[in-house]
């Protein structure tokens, strides 16, 4: 790659950029799946004639499903969506449960350790497993809900088994919910959050934090701060700090692109694509 003018993006080594006068191509490898991106198809042509000599490859054409993501070319931009692995997830996990949620969450119910005999465990985890994967790739919106009920994943009770159905029937209320990326606004922005105190058992709070690109969300998390913050302001600024790091990473991989207004979807697809490659900690 290095060779025929792609550069490795410092941020995310998987991603390689060639820029030049005619214009553009971005390569987004994960093990054996790859997206070519480009400006011009006759760059893009080059690109594969260039790997399918040194490589046993497969031309799958116009990509519309990748890495279980679904990919939709709508009027206004660029749709990801996972609509198909929720369906799964429903029928091996919540089937003849027909009732619906609004929230992920019941703000009322305080989980806490269960210091009895476990319920079901193995399929808490298997259903925790699939909820992860969903929530990194497109759904922010099950990032809190995932984060707290992943805590007990140990030694699940009945309490926690509440709280679960409650998620699965917001995912059957959401289903079709994704990312949609415009062209604007075409700047990264960044949000942080945190609830001082949120377990009182252990006195540690929550943080969270969504950067959003194009009118969608690009990078999320929320988890239990490790430190023990003294007041409201101090859970803040900890939650902040993450969030720093975050915001750093992904405005050097915008560095590397040209033109950002005509770049903005292809940025945020790059990413989504890209969090796969980051290990998730709740």
């Amino acid at each position: 790659m290095l060779n025929n003018g792609f550069k490795i993006n410092e941020c995310d080594k998987c991603v390689y950029v060639k820029n030049t006068k005619r214009g553009y191509v971005i390569l987004c490898l994960y093990i054996d799946d790859m997206l070519i991106i480009g400006s011009d198809d006759q760059m893009i042509k080059s690109t594969k004639d260039m790997l399918k000599e040194r490589f046993d490859m497969k031309d799958m054409g116009l990509a519309d499903l990748i890495l279980g993501i679904k990919i939709s070319i709508t009027q206004n931009g660029l749709l990801l969506s996972q609509s198909h692995y929720v369906d799964k997830i429903l029928e091996k996990f919540n089937v003849g449960d027909t009732s619906v949620a609004q929230t992920p969450v019941d703000i009322t119910q305080h989980l806490s350790k269960n210091r009895g005999e476990g319920v079901v465990q193995l399929e808490y985890s298997r259903i925790i497993d699939s909820l992860m994967y969903l929530m990194t790739c497109t759904r922010p919106d099950l990032a809190y809900a995932v984060s707290r009920l992943s805590r007990y994943t140990s030694n699940p009770s009945s309490e926690h088994w509440k709280s679960m159905a409650r998620l699965l029937r917001y995912l059957r209320y959401t289903r079709n919910n994704g990312l949609h990326y415009g062209q604007d606004p075409a700047v990264i922005e960044g949000y942080s959050n945190a609830n001082w105190i949120s377990d009182m058992k252990d006195s540690k709070s929550t943080s969270g934090y969504v950067f959003t690109l194009g009118g969608a969300a690009i990078a999320w998390k929320s988890s239990k701060q490790n430190l023990i913050a003294r007041s409201t302001i101090e859970s803040e600024f900890i939650a902040l700090d993450k969030a720093g790091e975050e915001a750093k990473c992904y405005v050097n991989l915008w560095k590397a692109f040209q033109d950002g207004q005509s770049l903005c979807r292809l940025f945020a697809y790059i990413v989504i694509a890209n969090r796969l490659l980051v290990e998730l900690k709740v």
